[in-house]
């Protein structure tokens, strides 16, 4: 019997399995120690009155094996939105499925239906199977861009820094 799949937005059942899937991804990222997500944490996330957070799913038979997690960005230049894709995962025992591509091209779509001119992720530099996966769809990587983050301490230290209490 041939197996279904379908790409869909993701719906409140479907959090119990996201969150395994974020686990999943931090685990394959080398950093199974950073991820604290919760699922009353994605819930009110994603299902807010106004939500920030957005994702959809790939299913196979009913069961959820992929995600891309995903929120809107602005570009001054532009004027206009873009997505910014903060996770995409398809467990591997699904790879090279289409699933990966399914779930881009629904979020290309996204795009093109509202009118944003940009979809936008990062992806760590040791991850070649990725990294060729995105150049396959011609995907564009930024090499003059470096990302920055703050987190923890330093975080906490700059905003006691700011001067509106």
């Amino acid at each position: 019997m041939a197996s279904t799949a379908i790409i869909r937005r993701a719906v409140p059942a479907d959090v119990p399995a996201l969150v395994g899937l974020a686990h999943e991804l931090a685990a394959y990222e080398r950093a199974p120690d950073e991820c604290h997500l919760t699922a009353d944490q994605l819930t009110a996330a994603l299902f807010a009155e106004k939500p920030a957070v957005f994702a959809h799913v790939a299913e196979v038979d009913g069961v959820v094996v992929g995600s891309a997690v995903w929120f809107l960005s602005f570009s001054t230049w532009r004027g206009v939105h873009g997505i910014y894709l903060e996770d995409l995962y398809v467990q591997p025992a699904q790879r090279g499925s289409g699933l990966g591509k399914a779930l881009l091209a629904e979020l290309a779509r996204e795009c093109v239906r509202n009118g944003y001119e940009r979809l936008e992720w990062a992806v760590l530099d040791w991850n070649q199977p990725a990294i060729d996966f995105y150049n396959s769809l011609k995907a564009e990587p930024q090499s003059d861009w470096f990302t920055y983050r703050l987190t923890a301490a330093p975080l906490q230290a700059l905003a006691a820094t700011s001067p509106t209490r």
